[in-house]
């Protein structure tokens, strides 16, 4: 269970980092949406793409994957925030919580062995 939840939310993160890094236009909507600045957006992908990485090369060096799980669900905890800021639907709010969620049920596994 840890390697694939490694496996796909590593992948994920990653993905999601990256197009906010590279400004791609359905990224940037979102950026707009939620009324955070270009710079602020292009680090939260920088923290996400290295959290997905982090936790891809976790598989090999546990106490990484630890320390990259609890730092997304501390920026999982933010996407959260943002979107309450901006009252989006119980539905986008409910896709970040099940992230986070999954992201601190990974932290528990890997800490736990």
């Amino acid at each position: 269970m840890t390697i694939t939840l490694s496996v796909i939310l590593g992948l994920l993160f990653v993905v999601t980092g990256m197009v906010k890094v590279v400004d791609r236009p359905e990224s940037v909507k979102i950026r707009d949406h939620l009324g955070l600045p270009p710079e602020l957006w292009r680090v939260i992908g920088s923290l996400e793409a290295a959290g997905g990485a982090g936790l891809l090369i976790g598989m090999a060096f546990p106490g990484l994957g630890a320390v990259a799980a609890i730092g997304l669900a501390a920026l999982m905890c933010g996407a959260i925030i943002s979107r309450l800021r901006v009252r989006d639907s119980v539905k986008m709010i409910s896709v970040d919580a099940v992230v986070l969620a999954l992201v601190g049920a990974l932290a528990y596994l890997i800490t736990t062995g």
